[in-house]
């Protein structure tokens, strides 16, 4: 039997694990951290795509403790409904969009994988690979080594398997936005539970929804031309900030950040153009390695879900594991550069300037809901969430 080497045990590395358990395939996860990320992350939005490579592994359930988040509703920083539309198609059985934390999802994923028998190593930080064309050798910072017969990063944004793949890999692009959220209790807005709220305000972005217990999940992305230092962000006072950005805007967002005792330290968000290789010899990247889009995409846990599929099931068809990795970047480059472009595009008209505001609010939009003002109408976004939910159809999707 095959073995592989994964590195990352965030979510993309224990359901490539599982995909690859059911191609066959046993596999050991290496994580650097020394300890599970239970806390770790704010929340996210699983769309029906997500869903349907979950479902193909049989891991459906572990979205259980997130709400459907079936629609959306986008409103300029005036007031005015830009347009209101469902957050992707419903599926046969009902299913839509689910809005989850990280941490339920992460701890969801992780419980799954070791009832599976996966094996997840902590504090395995890995420092190099080798390979000779055979096997895979991988090196960790605590002196250690494992040999496998492939080698898979799903180690994210600052991936160490991306830089032994192709030391001259461009760095993640800075998109020029700052993130930051929390959750707020005690305030009532008249916003239904699971509506997906997004405000374009005057000079920042927020969005927001209800959950069924009527606290209020929200994040802010906010402009910061030059990116910021480590330090910079910790001393920021983001409170602050958010109650000037918003000022002027209407709608309830100073009384959400009002209401929310913890704020998320701000972060810089990025994305990556393009990444010339993805996969060396017997090493290969998925999920954020290979392509981080802007969280303005919505799809970031999503893609990762589906290269997992994609890669364990080209893994069974193909003689060779790099004809595999062949096949895996033939069939997903062209879906995630569309995706990444796509988030950039939309990232970009979140800090708008005043001629960009009137061409988003007056010209867009109005297009835009125009032809995507209800369910079972063409959605020319229908692309984004297509992805089979059967492993048969992943190939030849």
């Amino acid at each position: 039997m095959r073995h592989a080497l994964i590195i990352g045990a965030g979510i993309a590395g224990p359901v490539t694990a599982m995909a690859l358990q059911r191609a066959g395939i046993s596999s050991t996860v290496y994580e650097s951290r020394s300890e599970t990320a239970e806390a770790v992350g704010g929340f996210l939005t699983v769309a029906v795509n997500g869903q349907a490579a979950l479902e193909v592994l049989g891991l459906r359930h572990c979205l259980d403790s997130g709400f459907p988040t079936p629609d959306m509703a986008i409103t300029s920083g005036a007031g005015k409904l830009l347009a209101a539309f469902p957050y992707g198609p419903m599926l046969p059985d009902g299913r839509t969009a689910r809005t989850i934390t990280r941490s339920d999802l992460y701890c969801a994923l992780r419980e799954e994988a070791l009832r599976r028998d996966i094996d997840i190593q902590h504090d395995r930080r890995l420092l190099d690979a080798v390979s000779n064309g055979e096997m895979v050798r991988a090196f960790f910072a605590d002196g250690s080594s494992a040999i496998g017969d492939l080698l898979i990063g799903a180690d994210g944004l600052r991936s160490r398997t991306r830089e032994i793949i192709c030391d001259t890999s461009p760095p993640a692009r800075y998109t020029g936005l700052l993130n930051t959220g929390g959750y707020a209790r005690g305030l009532r807005v008249h916003t239904p539970p699971g509506e997906l709220n997004l405000i374009f305000g005057r000079h920042a972005f927020f969005g927001y929804v209800v959950h069924p217990d009527k606290s209020i999940w929200w994040f802010a992305n906010l402009p910061e031309r030059i990116e910021p230092t480590p330090q910079g962000l910790s001393a920021m006072d983001i409170r602050d900030r958010l109650t000037t950005l918003f000022a002027r805007d209407r709608g309830p967002i100073l009384d959400i950040v009002a209401h929310t005792p913890d704020l998320a330290t701000p972060y810089g968000t990025y994305d990556f153009p393009r990444v010339p290789a993805w996969y060396r010899n017997l090493m290969i990247i998925l999920g954020d390695a290979a392509h981080a889009a802007s969280p303005s995409a919505g799809q970031g846990a999503s893609l990762a879900l589906e290269d997992a599929v994609v890669l364990a099931r080209a893994l069974t068809e193909r003689p060779s594991i790099t004809g595999a990795f062949t096949s895996f970047e033939d069939l997903r480059r062209p879906r995630v550069e569309r995706v990444v472009a796509w988030g950039r595009k939309t990232g970009d008209s979140k800090a708008a300037g005043p001629v960009g505001r009137l061409i988003r609010d007056h010209v867009i939009f109005p297009h835009f809901v125009g032809r995507r003002s209800g369910r079972g109408r063409a959605d020319p976004l229908a692309w984004l969430y297509d992805f089979p939910a059967t492993w048969d159809a992943v190939l030849t999707h």
